[in-house]
C-alpha cells in the first residue's frame, strides 16, 4: 500500500507533486543553466512526459526571449503548467532553495573559517553537466532537426553563437531563424501540446509587465529615499535580475558594479562566492542569496532572503506578463513554420554552448575526455538516475585529483 507522499508525489497535478520533483532537481541539477535544460528535458520530456520535444524547445525559446535567468524561467513556466499559481511558485522554491541554503550558508562559513570546496569535485560535477548536455543536444536533434533545412538552420546558430559572444546574440539567433522559417519553410502545425494557453488573461499580463518596469524605475528611488542595506541590496538586484540575458554568468558584471564596485564586498569574496554558486546544484541566481548574507552580516538570513527574492521577482512578473503575448502570436498563420526554424535554432545553440564554454573549460586531456565518454554512456546506455551519476562523479572526481 502506497504511503501518502508517495501518492501526492505521482499526482501529476499537484503543487506538492511539483515541488518535490523539483526539489530533487534543485538538490542534483548542477553546471549551470545550459545543463539545467538536460535536466530538465530529461525529467520532463523522457521520463515524465509532461510535454514533447517540441513543446519543450518552444518552451526554451520563449524563456530564452525574456530577461533574466532562463533554467529557472522555464521550471517556472512547466511548474504553472502543470498546477497553475501554486505549481510556479512550487517550481521556483524546489529548484531554488537547496543553493540558496548552501550558498547563505557558505558565507557564514567563509567570514567566520574561510571553507574551500574540493578543486577536484568540482570537476567532477562540470564533467557530468558536459555529458548531460551532450545528451540533451542528441536526443533534440534528432527530434527537431530531422529535415536538412532544419539541420542547417541548427548548425548555422550554432556557428552564429561560438563567432559572436554577448547577452544579446542569442535573443537575435532566435529572432532571425523565426524570420527564416516564416520565409522558407513551408507551413507546419503545432504541436497538440498548448503549453500556456488560458493560463493568464492578456489584462493581468499588461498589468504584471507594468508593474515590471515600474519597480525598475522606483526601487532605486526608494532606496535613495530610505537609505539602509535592506532597501540598497533590493534595489540592486532587482535591477540585475531585470536586465540581464543571457542566464546565471551573464549577471556577473551587473552584480560586480552594484556590490564590488561600491566596496559592498571585496573582490576575492566575490569570487570566492561565485566559485561556489557554479558548485552548488541549482540556479546560479542564488548568488544573491550568498551576497546578501556578506553584505550585511548582521542580519544575514534577512538579507541573504531579500536579495534572492528581488533578483528572481523580474523572472516571475516577465514570464506571467509575456505569456499570453506568446499565446497569441504562436496561433499566427506562419508561426508553426517560424517556430520549427527557432526549435532547431534552440538546438544549435545547445550545441554551441556544449562546446563553449562547457566543453572548452572542463576536457583538458585524454583522462577527461574518457571521463565524459563514460559518464555519457551511463546516461545514454544504463540509464541511471541523473541524481547518482552526480554524486558518483563528484566522488570520483575528489577520488582522482
Amino acid at each position: 500500500m502506497k504511503s501518502k507522499i508517495e501518492t501526492e508525489y505521482n499526482d501529476q497535478g499537484s503543487a506538492w507533486c511539483v515541488f518535490l520533483v523539483f526539489l530533487k532537481l534543485g538538490l542534483t541539477s548542477f553546471g549551470g543553466p545550459i545543463a539545467h535544460l538536460g535536466y530538465f528535458r530529461d525529467e520532463f520530456v523522457v521520463r515524465r512526459k509532461w510535454l514533447d520535444e517540441a513543446a519543450y524547445a518552444e518552451l526554451v525559446a520563449f524563456c530564452q526571449f525574456l530577461p533574466g535567468p532562463a533554467s529557472s524561467q522555464v521550471g517556472m513556466t512547466l511548474g504553472l503548467m502543470r498546477a497553475g499559481m501554486p505549481g510556479m511558485l512550487s517550481a521556483w522554491l524546489g529548484f531554488t532553495l537547496p543553493s540558496a541554503i548552501l550558498l547563505a550558508l557558505f558565507a557564514l562559513s567563509v567570514t567566520s573559517w574561510g571553507l574551500v570546496i574540493p578543486s577536484g569535485a568540482v570537476h567532477g560535477l562540470k564533467i557530468v553537466a558536459v555529458a548531460v548536455v551532450a545528451q540533451a543536444v542528441w536526443g533534440m536533434a534528432r527530434t527537431l532537426c530531422a529535415t536538412v533545412q532544419r539541420a542547417m538552420v541548427a548548425v548555422v546558430a550554432a556557428g552564429t553563437a561560438l563567432a559572436m559572444s554577448g547577452p544579446w546574440s542569442q535573443v537575435g539567433i532566435i529572432a532571425i531563424s523565426a524570420l527564416i522559417g516564416v520565409l522558407w519553410f513551408a507551413p507546419v502545425r503545432h504541436s497538440a501540446n498548448a503549453i500556456f494557453d488560458g493560463r493568464i488573461t492578456p489584462q493581468m499580463g499588461r498589468f504584471l509587465l507594468s508593474l515590471f518596469a515600474i519597480l525598475l524605475i522606483g526601487l532605486p528611488l526608494v532606496a535613495q529615499a530610505i537609505p539602509g542595506p535592506l532597501t540598497a541590496i533590493v534595489a540592486a538586484f532587482y535591477q540585475a535580475g531585470a536586465l540581464v540575458f543571457g542566464g546565471g554568468h551573464v549577471v556577473l558584471p551587473l552584480l560586480d558594479s552594484s556590490v564590488v564596485s561600491t566596496g559592498w564586498v571585496n573582490n576575492d569574496l566575490f569570487l570566492t562566492g561565485y566559485g561556489a554558486a557554479q558548485a552548488v546544484p541549482g540556479p546560479l541566481f542564488t548568488f544573491a542569496a550568498f551576497l546578501g548574507a556578506v553584505i550585511d552580516t548582521d542580519h544575514a538570513v534577512l538579507a541573504a532572503s531579500a536579495g534572492l527574492l528581488a533578483i528572481f521577482l523580474p523572472a516571475f512578473l516577465l514570464v506571467l506578463g509575456a505569456l499570453p503575448l506568446w499565446s497569441r502570436l504562436r496561433t499566427s498563420a506562419r508561426a508553426g513554420s517560424a517556430l520549427a526554424a527557432v526549435n532547431a535554432a534552440v538546438v544549435g545553440l545547445l550545441a554551441a554552448a556544449l562546446y563553449q564554454p562547457m566543453w572548452i573549460s572542463t576536457v583538458h586531456d585524454w583522462r577527461d575526455l574518457a571521463f565524459v565518454s563514460v559518464t555519457l554512456a551511463v546516461l545514454i546506455i544504463w540509464r541511471l538516475p541523473p541524481w547518482i551519476v552526480v554524486i558518483t562523479c563528484a566522488l570520483a572526481g575528489w577520488i582522482l585529483m
